[in-house]
């Protein structure tokens, strides 16, 4: 099965089955993809997959053709939702080399997700290495520029059966869909509508979870943002229905006119590996940064009164999206006029120069994949 185990810190690692596709797309044709790619639409031609069960544990490493799975009708995750994932990216140098951002985050937050759901972690050292081999193989998948391949790492519950237990098997695998710059000409600030019927998560659930059914639960929410004119939504406390939590699949970030910069505190919200990088690179320039609970109310009150002076959402594939207009039954209000604002396109820069290999990595963020 190609199993040992890491010498250092006994880690289990596993030696990949590399199968490249026979066919492969075209240079051509993958250049005509690559012109426009969009989000999500186009995909590379590999996907990397693991297996468990409960007798084996984690076997059979391969990279292989993406195909379709074949499931059957009672196959655990269709019945019960045990799901989970993640979403990182690759970037091309300007070099030709290619970096990964902290997958190493990504792998911890994926064993937590994985704990939380009851289903069986997959070892960092073979998430990272199923993201590695992926990359390697389709590497040529990643535009220029400002484009990213898009990676998505995620594991289903594939046991055949309907009683309500944690499956006893798995499937890990991860596959990879090209992306174009988000923003065409420069993020423009969104606008969002505040969530005063639905919750997208409470103490106690799985709101800190990458898991699909948060997603699937903010939906309805989301329509009805688009419904009301709104690019995202914003939802508020379970319990109080009083403090801002995170958009439908992003958080938030208040800066105030005192230099300062608010964003709420875990615990019913995803711990974004954004979130967390903005806050390291604020903190090294001296910013202080506060997590602290905001009301909805004081969102109002401090951009009326002008002591807040931006606002802004982040999350791996926007990086970060300035807001400039919240809607809610209690009428709308602007930030900063409308217009993005200096400490968030300031924060963005300095990532997305990390992430692409222009500014030095002083957190050991990269890892250099080629």
């Amino acid at each position: 099965m190609g199993v040992s185990f890491d010498k250092a810190d006994g880690s289990l690692w596993l030696k990949f089955d590399v199968q490249p596709k026979a066919d492969p797309t075209s240079d051509a044709d993958r250049a005509a993809k690559l012109k426009d790619p969009g989000f999500g639409r186009v995909f590379t031609d590999h996907m990397a997959i693991v297996r468990y069960s409960a007798d084996e544990g984690w076997h059979s490493a391969r990279v292989e053709s993406r195909a379709n799975f074949p499931l059957d009708p009672a196959t655990a995750v269709l019945h019960y939702a045990q799901e989970i994932f993640e979403g990182l990216k690759a970037y091309r140098r300007d070099d030709g080399g290619i970096n990964l951002f902290r997958p190493d985050a990504n792998a911890k937050r994926f064993r937590n997700s994985a704990d939380r759901m009851a289903m069986a972690p997959v070892p960092e050292t073979v998430f990272i290495e199923a993201v590695e081999q992926l990359v390697h193989i389709d590497h040529k998948w990643i535009p220029g520029g400002e484009g990213s391949l898009y990676i998505r790492p995620f594991m289903i519950a594939n046991e055949v059966f309907l009683g309500v237990k944690p499956s006893s098997e798995y499937i890990f695998a991860v596959i990879a869909s090209p992306v174009g710059s988000y923003f065409k000409g420069g993020p423009a600030p969104v606008s969002i509508w505040v969530s005063e019927t639905y919750t997208r998560a409470a103490v106690g659930g799985t709101g800190a979870v990458k898991c699909g059914g948060n997603y699937a639960a903010s939906l309805r929410a989301q329509a009805e943002a688009i419904d009301r004119g709104c690019d995202q939504v914003v939802f508020l406390d379970a319990v109080e229905h009083r403090y801002i939590e995170e958009l439908g699949g992003m958080n938030v970030f208040f800066v105030f006119n005192d230099g300062s910069l608010l964003t709420p505190p875990l615990g019913t919200i995803l711990p974004g590996i954004t979130r967390d990088s903005i806050i390291a690179l604020a903190k090294e320039a001296g910013t202080p940064v506060r997590e602290e609970a905001y009301s909805i109310d004081q969102w109002r009150a401090d951009a009326a009164s002008g002591k807040l002076k931006e606002a802004f959402a982040c999350g791996t594939a926007a990086v970060i999206s300035p807001i400039g207009k919240v809607c809610s039954t209690k009428g709308d209000f602007t930030i900063n006029g409308g217009a993005a604002g200096e400490m968030a396109m300031g924060l963005r820069k300095k990532l997305v120069d990390i992430q692409y290999g222009r500014a030095a990595d002083t957190h050991n963020w990269i890892k250099k994949v080629l």
